[in-house]
This record gives C-alpha cells, sequence and structure tokens, in this order.
C-alpha cells in the first residue's frame, strides 16, 4: 500500500496542493486536513477490500456463457461497496450526486486502485471520463436520466471505440447509426476490445459508441458519438450483445469484450460528425489515469521488491565482513530499487500537478492562468501516459530481477503486476500514437511555441536548454521531411519526460533534504537523467546536426 506520508509530502510539501486548489472557487472550503482524511479512508478501503481480491482475479478470472460475464468471486461485493461508499463520485460536481473535491484527490484514489488490483480498477476506471464527456456533451435529457448514475457509480460505462478492422486507425469506423423519428438512432456493428462490455457488477452499463450516421463523410470527422444503454428507460434490454471475452496476457479480472449491436436504441451526444470532439474529452481524462496507473503499478511492483531485498539473504556484500548478506546489501540490487523509487517519485509529482491543472483550467477566475494550464494538459498528458506506462512495465520488471527465480514463478504476486501492466502501454493511444499527438499535433503545430513556453517555466538546466534547441531544429527541419517528426517522436517524448523529471526532482530537493528523498533524487540523476542526452543525440543524428 502506498505510503501515505509520501503522498501528504508531495501534495503538501512539494506542490503546496491545499494552497493551489483553494483558490478555486469550488474548493474553497477543502482544507489539508480534510484531503487527508479522504485519502486516509480511501487508504483503508483499497487495503482491506480491494487489494485482498488481486489474486483471485488473476487466477478464476472472468467467465464468460452465452453473452453473460461472471466477474471473480468478490467482486461485484467489493464493487457495490465501493460505489454506495461514495468513492467513484469524488471530484464529480455536488449537484450531479459527487462530492465535489479537487481531482487530484480523486487521481490519488485510482492511483492507489491500480497498484492493488488493476483488473478489478479497470472496471470504474472509465467513470470520470464518461462523465466529463456527457456533462459537457450531452442533452439535458441525458444528463436527467444518466449523469447522477455515472457520477456515482450506480451504472458503469464504456468507451466503445475500436474495429476489428480499424485498431487505432478510427477513421476505418464502419458502425452505423441511423437517425429515427423521436431523435433517437438505432445502432449496428461490431467494437472489440472493450473493457467491461458485459458483467455483473451494476444493474445497467452505458455504452458510449462511436459510429458513422448515413451522410457522415469519410474519416475521422465522419464519426458521431452515441449513448446506448445496455437496459432501455422502460426497464427492457436492448438489443446488443455481448459475443465472447478475449483471453488475455493479463488483467483476468477485467472482461474484454466483444460487442455487437444489433439495431440497439441509443441517442446523440453532441454535434453530429463530431463525435471524437466529445469523446476526447474521455480520452484525455482516461490518459492522466493511466498515468497514474503506471505510477500505482511501479510502486506495487517496488513495495514487493522492496520487502522481499530487506529479508532474503545471498552471498556476501562488497562491504559486508561475512555472507550471506541481504540482497538489499548488494549495489546492483540497491540500484534496482532506488532506480524505480526516482521514477515513481517524480512519476507522482507530475501526475499531481497534471490533475491540480485541470481544476486550474476548468475553474480559476484568472484567463491567463486557465490558459497556462490547458497548455501543461494538452502537452503533459500524452508524455505521463506513454513515459509512466513504459516505465511500470519496465520497472516491474526490473523489480521481478530482484526476485530472481522466485520472481518467475506465482507465488509472490510479482509476475502478475509485470503481465497486467503489459496493456497500459496499448490502450488509449498506444505510447507511440502519444509521442506522435505530441510531437505533430501539438509541438509541431504552433512551431513549438507552447511547449517552449512551458519549458521556459521550468527550472534552468542543460538538459532543459538542449531540448530547446533540439525543439526549434524539427521545427525548422520539418515542413522538408514529412516523416521525419514521426521517426524520432519516440525520443523526443522521452526526453521531454526527462526533463520534466529533472524539475519535479528539483521541487522535491527544494522541499526536503532528508535521506528518503536524497536517494533516489541521487538516482535519478545518476542513472536516469543521463538517457535525455542519449535521446537527444539520436534526434540531432536525424536531423544531421
Amino acid at each position: 500500500m502506498t505510503s501515505l506520508t509520501d503522498i501528504a509530502f508531495i501534495l503538501n510539501d512539494v506542490l503546496q496542493a491545499p494552497a493551489q486548489w483553494q483558490a478555486l472557487p469550488p474548493f474553497a472550503d477543502t482544507d489539508a486536513d480534510l484531503a487527508l482524511q479522504v485519502l486516509e479512508e480511501a487508504g483503508k478501503f483499497v487495503t482491506s477490500v480491494v487489494a485482498p481480491l488481486q489474486r483471485v482475479g488473476d487466477e478464476v478470472g472472468c467467465r464468460f456463457a452465452a453473452g453473460q460475464v461472471s466477474t471473480p468471486p468478490g467482486f461485484k461485493e467489493a464493487y457495490q461497496a465501493f460505489w454506495q461508499a461514495g468513492w467513484p463520485s469524488l471530484s464529480c460536481a455536488v449537484e450531479d450526486g459527487g462530492q465535489g473535491l479537487p481531482a487530484v484527490l480523486e487521481g490519488v484514489l485510482f492511483e492507489m486502485l491500480a497498484g492493488a488490483n488493476h483488473g478489478w480498477t479497470m472496471a470504474p476506471g472509465l467513470l470520470h471520463g464518461a462523465y466529463a464527456c456527457l456533462k459537457h456533451h450531452g442533452s439535458q435529457a441525458l444528463k436527467d436520466a444518466y449523469l447522477e448514475k455515472i457520477a456515482t457509480g450506480e451504472w458503469l460505462a464504456t468507451m466503445c471505440l475500436t474495429e476489428a478492422h480499424a485498431g487505432s486507425d478510427l477513421g476505418l469506423v464502419r458502425t452505423k447509426g441511423t437517425p429515427q423519428p423521436d431523435g433517437s438512432v438505432r445502432v449496428n456493428g461490431s467494437k472489440i476490445f472493450i473493457s467491461g462490455g458485459e458483467h455483473d457488477l451494476t444493474d445497467n452499463i452505458v455504452h458510449l459508441v462511436l459510429a458513422r450516421l448515413p451522410d457522415a463523410p469519410p474519416g475521422p470527422k465522419g464519426l458521431s458519438l452515441f449513448l446506448v444503454p445496455k437496459v432501455l428507460p422502460d426497464g427492457s434490454m436492448n438489443t446488443l450483445v455481448c459475443e465472447r471475452i478475449e483471453e488475455k496476457m493479463g488483467l483476468h479480472g477485467s472482461p474484454t469484450c466483444v460487442m455487437r449491436f444489433d439495431d440497439a436504441i441509443g441517442w446523440p451526444v453532441g454535434e453530429p460528425h463530431k463525435g471524437l470532439n466529445a469523446m476526447f474529452v474521455m480520452m484525455n481524462a482516461a490518459r492522466l489515469h493511466v498515468g497514474l496507473q503506471g505510477v500505482g503499478l511501479l510502486e506495487a511492483a517496488w513495495q514487493k521488491a522492496h520487502a522481499y531485498a530487506q529479508e532474503r539473504r545471498q552471498m556476501r556484500a562488497p562491504t559486508s565482513a561475512s555472507g550471506p548478506s541481504l540482497i538489499n546489501e548488494h549495489p546492483a540490487i540497491r540500484r534496482i530499487l532506488a532506480t524505480q523509487r526516482a521514477w515513481i517519485d517524480g512519476g507522482r509529482v507530475l501526475a499531481y500537478h497534471t490533475a491540480l491543472q485541470l481544476d486550474v483550467a476548468a475553474h480559476s477566475p484568472d484567463a491567463a492562468q486557465r490558459a497556462a494550464a490547458q497548455r501543461w494538459c494538452a502537452l503533459v498528458t500524452p508524455v505521463l501516459k506513454a513515459a509512466m506506462t513504459d516505465q511500470a512495465f519496465a520497472g516491474a520488471s526490473a523489480c521481478l530481477q530482484v526476485f530472481g527465480g522466485h520472481g518467475y514463478i506465482r507465488e509472490w504476486g510479482i509476475e502478475q503486476i509485470v503481465r497486467d501492466s503489459r496493456v497500459a502501454m496499448i490502450y488509449e493511444g498506444t505510447n507511440e500514437i502519444q509521442a506522435i499527438d505530441l510531437l505533430v499535433r501539438k509541438v509541431l503545430a504552433d512551431g513549438g511555441a507552447g511547449i517552449c513556453a512551458l519549458l521556459a517555466g521550468l527550472p534552468a538546466s542543460a538538459h532543459r536548454d538542449a531540448l530547446v534547441e533540439t525543439t526549434d531544429a524539427l521545427v525548422q527541419a520539418a515542413p522538408t521531411d514529412p516523416e521525419l517528426p514521426y521517426w524520432v517522436a519516440d525520443d523526443y517524448l522521452r526526453a521531454v519526460a526527462l526533463v520534466l523529471l529533472e524539475s519535479a526532482w528539483s521541487r522535491i530537493s527544494a522541499a526536503s533534504q532528508d535521506a528518503r528523498w536524497t536517494t533516489p533524487a541521487q538516482a535519478f540523476h545518476t542513472w536516469v537523467l543521463p538517457e535525455c542526452g542519449m535521446r537527444l543525440a539520436t534526434i540531432r543524428q536525424r536531423l544531421n546536426l
């Protein structure tokens, strides 16, 4: 379980988060003590109710029979307790049945949940994104019927994008929506990789489905968004069916469904042919949560490895008079653990800061602050999603190495984290797509002005200055080499991530010189940050500089 002491230090001492959110009108009465009390209770719930289901979720998994999905033993009861206790609604508006708390507290909750039981957490993972999508783009009638149920988590939601032939290329979507005289639509088509498309956790499931109207232009600009519930308002079952659930590498506690819509009844969300605009509200919220999944999963792996290293003895450490020594005394193990700790702590600062900026962008009375916060979120969200999920998998694998052969067998639970974490690099847009989004659609689109303004607000460093120079060179070279940005996008995102982490560690070091923080700080500068130079050199080589 994540240390609340660490979380409180980052929120209060490093980020001064309470002062930031209390400057926003909706959160003026939310002080640091209330926030800590909420997180303490969240920690108790996660530890006592959700974490114990981690192993049964993996070993028993979900079961499919005749279109019905049964979740692992205990999952339904845990979810019912979760929504009835009000946890899904932490940051939803009070008028929608929520608690009206800052987004960062919800982010911390879901970080804890992912680390404790990633498979179970997939069920409520899309709730806030679905809530935001419907709140911003839904008709009043749809809001009246569905918004509170989604805000509170009484009904779960899905995001139905992908089709078998399309993958990430949503412009190839073929699912159709046919308008009806009463304002509804009839949806026909099949979707794959739908997390929680069918289950026994809630009485209803609200599907948000991308499809094409009959007059839709081709490509992504022809997509519309429709709300298609499993159970219709009159209590009858809609004409949609789960055809099967996928057999996956990990996340066995989460049903990944193939869904077929057979003249299913739905209603438009947002304007015709602008479904992606509405869906991106949901996807962006999901991407920040996936970045936090990376933090939580890496924390869980580190905790297992750290505990094992303090009790397992092997050989004699170089500075020990005799052996066998605790493996925590061996430099190789200390390097692994300190390196992953550096990623966790720095990533947590960036993720929490981004969650704070979401609220600034939405609620600050100052237009300049709103604009700066929106710029931060637009640029940093793809970086967090990609960098932290890459590291969750690589770092969990490194933590497995601490166990030696014991890590490769099921008994210790570390191999499950390695398997479960791998998918986060793929969903909500593969990490390669995140890198393209960052460099092509955001950095180059405005000639580098946004990213350079963001970097100018970070502490001065040689790596930051080199990133600015490399950005300028890419802006100059890209117009004459259309493939160039796509070759170097991954390197560019990784370099941005490392410069952001450098700034995060600068803030941590300014707040404390305690050994708890100085050890991973040294690890970051010794074993993590030098990668930035390599990434920038790779880009410069491609630029022939």
